[in-house]
């Protein structure tokens, strides 16, 4: 039997601690001596506190882990929990690298506000019409890839014989949500050779005037192309058609995993045209 204070040293849970626990029905004494008050505790509570100490780092409540001490949890099921709880803090961690690495790019951002690299230059072309077979969401950028594996799902055996471009994203402003874009995303096609199911849409996209801009999926400059874009088409005279979704072209790189060439194309007309 130990002391409740030599108890505290080889446990490292205060005094205070180990007396609300016996409080609370947590974890009683072993002993308790009748005389004095003193309170006695067992080697193999030291199990126990061990267990309370696990259970909390889980994020459990006092409650929870009565009743968890009580039902016997196995050192496998414990296992378990703490197999959850590893992948739960990896997918925070992950989430702040990447918080820290958007961060660091918002920094080089303002430091580089006011200037445009060739990669950022802006190209005005007319594009061609084309037919495109797309699967429609509302959400944000970070949606878009799912939503191209959505349609190429859905596609099934189709999608070898009847896809001729690369990746296709329509874009327009959500009415009902603030927060997020109405997309469409897709391919180009042969549109005699598709049976496209009821879920997805198939366009005929008209020739447009657009004003273009190519950059990479994990560079800096994704966060500033519409902004430039919006800049150049205001100073040289042109307005965006409204009638019209944007479009991005993506490209996977082979040698970059993940990354895609994105090329954003606005669709405008000359003012003089309104």
């Amino acid at each position: 039997m130990f002391k409740i204070s030599d108890f505290s040293k080889l446990s490292r849970i205060p005094m205070k601690t180990l007396r609300y626990y016996d409080q609370i029905g947590l974890l009683k004494p072993a002993k308790i001596d009748e005389s004095s008050g003193y309170r006695y505790y067992a080697a193999e509570q030291l199990l126990t506190i061990n267990r309370i100490v696990i259970f909390k780092e889980l994020g459990f409540t006092l409650t929870q882990i009565a009743q968890l001490l009580q039902d016997d949890i196995s050192s496998e099921q414990i296992r378990g929990m703490l197999t959850l709880k590893e992948s739960e803090v990896q997918r925070q961690l992950e989430l702040e690298l990447s918080k820290l690495s958007r961060l660091k790019e918002r920094m080089q951002l303002v430091e580089r506000e006011g200037t445009m690299d060739k990669e950022q230059e802006v190209v005005l072309k007319r594009v061609e019409s084309m037919r495109m077979v797309a699967y429609a969401a509302r959400g944000t950028t970070q949606d878009i890839p799912s939503l191209f594996d959505v349609c190429e799902r859905l596609l099934g055996g189709q999608a070898r014989s009847v896809l001729t471009g690369p990746r296709m994203v329509l874009w327009d402003v959500s009415d009902e949500s603030p927060d997020q874009f109405d997309f469409e995303a897709g391919y180009a096609i042969r549109s005699e050779l598709l049976l496209a199911p009821e879920s997805l849409a198939v366009h005929a996209l008209p020739a447009e005037l657009m004003a273009t801009m190519l950059f990479r999926s994990d560079s800096v400059y994704a966060e500033t192309a519409c902004l430039q874009l919006a800049e150049w088409i205001e100073q040289q005279g042109y307005r965006v058609r409204g009638d019209q979704p944007g479009r991005e072209i993506y490209v996977p790189l082979p040698d970059a995993d993940g990354v895609n060439l994105i090329e954003i194309q606005i669709p405008i007309e000359e003012e003089e045209a309104l």
